[in-house]
């Protein structure tokens, strides 16, 4: 049973990823942080852009690490919830920091 929880783990590290990336635009618009300049731009997207990549490395450290035993029908199941989690992470997170929308 060990392994639907390797399974599930990518698309679960999506969705604290995805609330993560959200609730910092928000704190972020709050704040004004697209004022705030540092020296490598704005800090609104910086902040969002440095969460958005250690997310991505969770995802290749789970992918790496989360190796199912048993089956390879399991097996098989582990990976591809693991990828869809990046995947999913990269794919739908990308334009929130792309195009930071604070009115």
């Amino acid at each position: 049973m060990a392994w639907v929880l390797r399974m599930l783990a990518g698309p679960l590290l999506w969705g604290a990823l995805f609330s993560a990336v959200y609730a910092l635009h928000g704190l972020g618009c709050a704040w004004d942080w697209p004022a705030r300049a540092t020296p490598a731009g704005s800090l609104h997207p910086l902040a969002m852009i440095l969460l958005w990549l250690a997310g991505l490395a969770l995802h290749g450290a789970l992918i790496l690490w989360n190796r199912a035993d048993g089956s390879a029908r399991q097996a098989l199941l582990v990976r591809a919830g693991n990828w869809i989690g990046a995947v999913a992470s990269a794919a739908t997170l990308f334009p929130v920091i792309v195009l930071s929308t604070c009115g």
